[in-house]
């Protein structure tokens, strides 16, 4: 008996030894241990305690297919046009033209206050959300949990996590209604817990700013998002361009940036074989599939919509779905 309890003993005081090691090295703690210093976190950071008790009283661990989903994010192999083919389709285009004649009051005050043109506007509400039709289906609490708790950039989540909270404490949203992506960018509008405190707006003035169910405040946000990342007022993103033939690919990039003038005595032209607009501005050429695909003279509004989503066809859809919403009125220089 006394030898058996001695190798029970042993064994047991290795498998804690074995265990205490693994989280040594992982950097896990156990999730409740975890959340407790979350609760105390948010507490000093000045979140209510009733708020706290709501959302977070049914954590329980991280949800599955959240880690699932960052944890399997495949490089993009999809080519520049077959993301256009998707993202502006002529649905997209119909329903973009439909959202135009619906708000004209609210997008001709967000247009004037903020100097991004309506078209752009409702080009980024269509790409980031359908229009509001998918705006992801993960309550935003536990997601952000997730990916707070799980490491990989558990230090930007957490915060993000935090922001959320405060959204909820300030009475924006209710807890049930407080949706978005697996990665919990929120709204109609997309927009991180933080983005949301720095660009969120409450257009109609009923004391909440709702991206969620409010257009308003939808249109007005993003336009705020826009002006203060530098949007310049009576320029336009780009526009695509051809080639002349054996041009010098060492100028392409957004590395290098020309006037207009001088990329026209290089020969590059609108696609209708048109000269350049005869306008003083700056521009960098790109062309994202590689050589003998479309090219893009961008100008610095190109690198405003960088500033929403750093990818190069995330900008130019939304600033080809402007033009396409853009292209029964003025030509756009």
């Amino acid at each position: 008996m006394k030898s058996t309890s001695s190798l029970v003993l042993i064994t047991t005081c290795f498998y804690l030894l074995l265990t205490a090691n693994v989280l040594a090295v992982e950097g896990e703690p156990g999730f409740g241990v975890w959340l407790n210093g979350l609760r105390q976190e948010a507490r000093a950071a000045g979140i209510s305690q009733p708020i706290l008790e709501s959302a977070l009283a049914n954590l329980t661990g991280p949800l599955p297919r959240v880690l699932e989903l960052d944890r399997k994010q495949p490089e993009s192999t999809q080519s520049l046009a077959d993301y256009l083919a998707t993202r502006v389709s002529d649905k997209r285009i119909t329903n973009g033209h439909i959202r135009l004649s619906e708000y004209p009051t609210w997008l001709g005050r967000v247009e004037r206050k903020y100097g991004v043109p309506r078209r752009i506007i409702v080009a980024l509400w269509g790409i980031e959300s359908n229009y509001g039709q998918n705006t992801g289906g993960f309550a935003v609490i536990p997601a952000l949990a997730t990916l707070a708790y799980d490491g990989r950039r558990g230090g930007y989540f957490r915060k993000e996590l935090i922001e959320a909270l405060r959204i909820l404490d300030a009475g924006h949203i209710p807890l049930a209604q407080m949706n978005g992506s697996w990665a919990g960018a929120m709204g109609q509008c997309q927009f991180m817990p933080s983005s949301f405190r720095r660009f969120a707006v409450d257009a109609n003035g009923d004391g909440r700013i709702d991206i969620w169910t409010s257009e308003a405040d939808v249109l007005a946000s993003t336009a705020n998002y826009l002006n203060q990342a530098g949007w310049k007022e009576g320029q336009t993103w780009g526009r695509p361009v051809k080639l002349p033939k054996k041009f010098d690919p060492s100028r392409i990039g957004l590395n290098t940036r020309l006037p207009l003038s001088r990329w026209q005595a290089l020969g590059v032209r609108q696609t209708n074989g048109s000269a350049l607009p005869g306008r003083t501005l700056q521009a960098s050429l790109i062309r994202p599939d590689g050589p003998g695909t479309q090219a893009y003279l961008v100008y610095d509004n190109f690198r405003v919509l960088l500033a929403w989503n750093n990818s190069k066809s995330f900008a130019v859809a939304v600033g080809t779905l402007s033009d396409r919403l853009g292209a029964k009125g003025k030509k756009h220089r």
